[in-house]
């Protein structure tokens, strides 16, 4: 890759990073946008991802693409596995753009992917390096990406799922203050599906991870709900023992 930095890249292993965001409404997926060959946009999304420098570690790596790439840090991360398809950059698109950039754009690149999650809120991402445009794209919305991102998309969504249902990272996408009803549609979001809200909230309540303070909403057409916390030193527990099955 055409670089100005004097450290060498290693154009064999790359990461790419999935990175999960929650507006109160919806859930979203932060993509990038890149140039073309003739200076225009690419239609096409992409995930946050670049070649790992020979003097850093994967995790070193994925974390320094988010801050280039996105503007962030200090997010939750996780790795999420390897991807090595042999036609992985095959699409002709992406070899035209590639060529543009790399010194050997045929080179067989082995991703090793991660998937982060942010309080959407908390962060105002710009794009940076290649990222001509980064924005946050909610999931039904997400067809088609370049590469084989959507792969790594769909693989990284699912292991959110999974995950929820023995570890609360959910957390990880809402303010330090939030209503019930916002975590309750959070879980619905994440899982896709609708979950009893009476059931839901009983559960919740009883792993002793949320706090209910003296605080309400204002300025809403409804009825104020009461906010809550989590409670951090039982959400750091289960964040690393796990619970039972949430039951999803």
């Amino acid at each position: 890759m055409k670089h100005n930095n004097q450290r060498k890249l290693n154009t064999g292993i790359s990461v790419d990073c999935v990175i999960f965001g929650f507006d109160l409404e919806e859930l979203k997926v932060l993509l990038i946008q890149r140039k073309t060959t003739n200076n225009a946009l690419d239609s096409r999304f992409s995930l946050p991802g670049d070649l790992i420098y020979n003097d850093e570690t994967l995790d070193e790596a994925a974390i320094r693409v988010l801050k280039e790439l996105t503007g962030l840090e200090n997010i939750y991360l996780e790795q999420l596995g390897a991807f090595s398809a042999l036609d992985r950059l095959s699409k002709a698109e992406d070899k035209v753009w590639l060529e543009s950039i790399r010194e050997q754009p045929n080179e067989r690149v082995i991703t090793i992917a991660y998937f982060a999650l942010v309080n959407l809120n908390s962060f105002h991402p710009s794009p940076a390096n290649f990222a001509t445009s980064v924005s946050w794209q909610p999931l039904k919305n997400v067809t088609s990406l370049a590469f084989d991102h959507h792969e790594i998309f769909e693989g990284a969504h699912q292991q959110l799922k999974t995950k929820l249902q023995t570890q609360p990272i959910g957390f990880n996408l809402l303010p330090a203050k939030f209503t019930l009803s916002q975590l309750h549609k959070l879980y619905e979001a994440i899982v896709g599906k609708e979950l009893d809200k009476r059931n839901f909230r009983r559960k919740m309540i009883k792993l002793e991870i949320v706090k209910k303070l003296d605080e309400k909403q204002i300025g809403v057409p409804h009825k104020p709900s009461n906010f809550y916390e989590f409670n951090l030193k039982n959400y750091q527990k289960l964040l690393k023992e796990g619970f039972d099955n949430f039951g999803f």
